[in-house]
């Protein structure tokens, strides 16, 4: 079986300023666009047998500047709602909540377009995902691509490796990155974290 690259979408000024973006769609940067340029060696460079992208622009931009256009859009690689704390900031949080942690507290509740999602719902989404990335890996003789967003691609590797949700929190994931979850002896594993070329 092939293995799984995760790409996490470029920069954006929401992300620059560390506010929580989950379901509000704002775009790359200028920054975020090289960073998403610059992957392309390392993702082309590899046979890709299936693709598929978050419904979110800035994660959809960045499957068309990887050279991956034609993505199939699944709304499971959405980024954890964050419900009441959409467009906040960690330490903003914390002002009212000390201590507060995402992966552990989870979010507060949020209108009801986004209500907020618990730890444990990013899970399901992820294992959701994770089902249709195996049945295309079965498929294909090639890689399987996923671009989407930080903190879901951190609990879905969590979820890879057979590890709670909240687990999520040891992958930290920066912007333009590509990751690699691949296998050894029959094992999930990770095989490459937060690659990115040199600038």
């Amino acid at each position: 079986m092939g293995d799984l690259f995760l790409v996490r979408h470029g920069e954006t000024e929401w992300s620059r300023s560390g506010r929580h973006t989950g379901r509000t769609d704002v775009p790359l940067t200028e920054h975020g666009r090289e960073e998403a340029r610059r992957l392309v060696p390392l993702v082309r460079s590899h046979r890709i047998g299936a693709a598929f992208v978050s419904p979110l622009q800035r994660a959809r931009e960045t499957a068309q500047l990887i050279g991956i256009p034609d993505a199939r859009v699944d709304a499971d690689l959405c980024e954890w709602d964050y419900g009441g704390y959409e467009g906040v900031t960690t330490p903003e949080i914390q002002r009212t909540r000390p201590g507060w942690f995402l992966f552990t507290d989870g979010v507060a509740p949020g209108p009801p377009d986004h209500p907020g999602e618990t730890p444990e719902q990013v899970g399901e989404r992820a294992d959701r995902m994770l089902a249709r990335a195996d049945a295309a890996l079965a498929n294909t003789e090639g890689v399987v691509v996923l671009i989407a967003h930080g903190h879901f691609l951190r609990v879905l590797t969590a979820r890879r490796l057979g590890l709670p949700p909240g687990h999520g929190a040891l992958f930290q994931l920066a912007t333009g990155a590509l990751c690699r979850l691949g296998t050894e002896h029959g094992r999930p594993v990770v095989a490459g974290w937060n690659i990115r070329p040199p600038q």
